[in-house]
């Protein structure tokens, strides 16, 4: 499997446990993607919105076999 268009990944996001759209790895270092949490306009690569309802996208935590890595981070989201 090829990994997602990261650049295309922002907006609302919904954690899941199962059947979700990306299964994702939480790292400390040399992530595939930095991601800001925020409040309000997820409108920017790496920006995501936590929401309960309608996400954009669903994301599961996992330990093995990510997607994809990510690294909370408070400033510069994006492509590393």
């Amino acid at each position: 499997m090829t990994k997602p268009d990261l650049a295309k990944l922002f907006g609302k996001v919904q954690f899941v446990e199962s059947n979700p759209d990306y299964k994702v790895k939480i790292v400390e270092n040399w992530p595939d993607l930095k991601v800001k949490v925020v409040e309000n306009w997820p409108d920017a690569v790496g920006k995501w919105q936590v929401v309960d309802s309608s996400p954009d996208f669903k994301v599961q935590l996992v330990q093995d076999w990510p997607d994809f890595t990510i690294q909370y981070v408070e400033n510069w989201p994006g492509l590393p």
